[in-house]
């Protein structure tokens, strides 16, 4: 078995079995037994799922899941093993990313090459495509949005904003599936990229914002009542 593959299964597995008041999950034995491996290799899958705050091993007394520590890059693992997330971290997540793009797309005014420019002309082409065969915009409004960020020439930058889209790839097809957003979203790329193409930092963050509010609104209509969820979470310790 593949580390990553073992990684996303073991996150999966500990979920499923993990005590519903405890948090507490099957032992090292047990773990290696159930997915055929040694103790060392769980060992060292749990060692990561440790770093990202996915579990917590206590000395004489077990493993526990602490997922509401959870890293960023622990909750994009629990959207590759198809774990449900938290939908207050996923808006949260949302709200960060809009912080996130909104900047890159000042940086980009002053950083972008001509390489991301056609790249970016690539994509807008590709995705008038799919709106006249009547599909939606998945990935061509990830593959936009993550070509801004790389024209930052901050490869730090990308990784980070790339783990957002790996969170939501599997509502971004649900989100697209109106035709109409797809099409009000494309007109606003191709806003932005003619402000890119200017270099006027002030207009590109001004429409990203305003481009990215779609999204934001979106989260809160699934959520619903934020301030009342919000209430219910406990206290940080």
């Amino acid at each position: 078995m593949k580390d990553n593959n073992l990684l996303a299964e073991l996150a999966s597995y500990l979920f499923s079995r993990s005590h519903a008041e405890t948090g507490r999950t099957p032992s090292e034995r047990e773990l290696a037994e159930h997915f055929s491996v040694s103790r060392g290799q769980i060992r060292e899958a749990l060692a990561i799922l440790e770093a990202m705050r996915i579990v917590e091993r206590r000395a004489k007394s077990g493993i526990y899941l602490t997922t509401r520590q959870a890293s960023v890059e622990a909750m994009a693992l629990f959207a590759r093993a198809g774990l449900p997330l938290d939908p207050i971290q996923i808006y949260e997540t949302v709200e960060l990313r809009k912080i996130h793009e909104i900047k890159a797309a000042e940086l980009a005014c002053s950083r972008a090459t001509e390489e991301n420019y056609e790249r970016l002309r690539e994509i807008l082409k590709a995705s008038e495509a799919r709106l006249q065969a009547g599909e939606g915009l998945a990935k061509e409004d990830r593959d936009f949005h993550l070509e801004i960020v790389r024209a930052t020439q901050n490869s730090v930058f990308h990784k980070i904003c790339s783990i957002y889209y790996v969170m939501g790839e599997q509502r971004l097809p649900i989100y697209f599936n109106d035709p109409e957003r797809g099409r009000k979203s494309h007109a606003e790329h191709i806003q932005i990229y003619e402000a890119l193409l200017r270099r006027d930092g002030n207009l590109a963050q001004a429409l990203m914002s305003a481009h990215l509010q779609g999204a934001e609104s979106y989260w809160k209509g699934l959520i619903g009542d934020l301030d009342a969820a919000a209430d219910r979470r406990p206290e940080p310790v």
